[in-house]
């Protein structure tokens, strides 16, 4: 499955506090790379048809780091879109079904990601699959967990795995939703309720960079286990 990689790089990442005064999340560097680099080597690893990165927050910059490359930028000029506007706005763009979507302020070691929901994706059974790691392995990030997976694979709100920000969507459900802004979870939501939203845990281990004290707990993450096996 080729499919169509949405990044998502349009965030205030108000919570780097002043590392993003004067630069977007994305281009903030971890091991001497730009986050959204580091997404990039994921998104190519898969060999989409097209890649899209949205950009809101500095997004000239953004716009300016990604030229010159195959990745297309979805422009959220007027207001930020949220994950599930962002990517709907995307959709004509990214000209796919189903598509991958990343964001960009995690970094990653072990297996690509992208490939892992590639081939563990079943359309006859899902709507979205979730990539999730384990609280053990999720680096620079608290909480029980976001979803629970049953036996099989299917994903409900509740503790026990936490979103990596990585997914594989039918566009369908995104497309369906009248507003302007809104979150995924909300489309999320509705697979829930019809059972067609599965998980998949990750083997690897992954780090939450949206904070300051991510960079540092990334970098050591890299250099214990390596990055990602495009």
């Amino acid at each position: 499955m080729r499919g169509a990689v949405m990044l998502f790089a349009a965030g205030f990442g108000t919570r780097m506090g002043a590392l993003t005064a004067d630069r977007p999340k994305p281009l903030i560097e971890v091991a001497g790379r730009p986050l959204l680099d580091h997404a990039l080597d994921i998104a190519r690893g898969v060999a989409p048809g097209r890649i899209v990165a949205n950009a809101h927050y500095r997004a000239e910059q953004v716009a300016a780091h990604l030229a010159g490359t195959e990745v297309r930028v979805s422009h959220e000029a007027e207001a930020i879109l949220d994950t599930g506007g962002g990517l709907r706005a995307a959709l004509p763009q990214l000209d796919a079904d189903p598509v991958f979507t990343l964001n960009t302020d995690a970094v990653w070691a072990g297996p690509n990601p992208l490939r892992m929901l590639a081939e563990a994706w079943d359309p006859a059974r899902m709507e979205a699959l979730l990539l999730c790691v384990p609280p053990a392995r999720a680096r620079s990030h608290a909480g029980a967990g976001d979803f629970a997976i049953a036996p099989d694979g299917r994903a409900t709100r509740g503790p026990g795995a936490v979103f990596t920000g990585a997914q594989i969507t039918a566009a369908g459900p995104v497309a369906a939703v009248p507003e302007r802004v809104f979150s995924l979870n909300r489309v999320w939501d509705g697979m829930i309720a019809r059972g067609t939203l599965h998980a998949l845990l990750y083997p690897g281990h992954w780090c939450d960079v949206g904070r300051p004290e991510g960079i540092a707990a990334a970098e050591a993450m890299l250099t214990e286990g390596g990055g990602v096996r495009t």
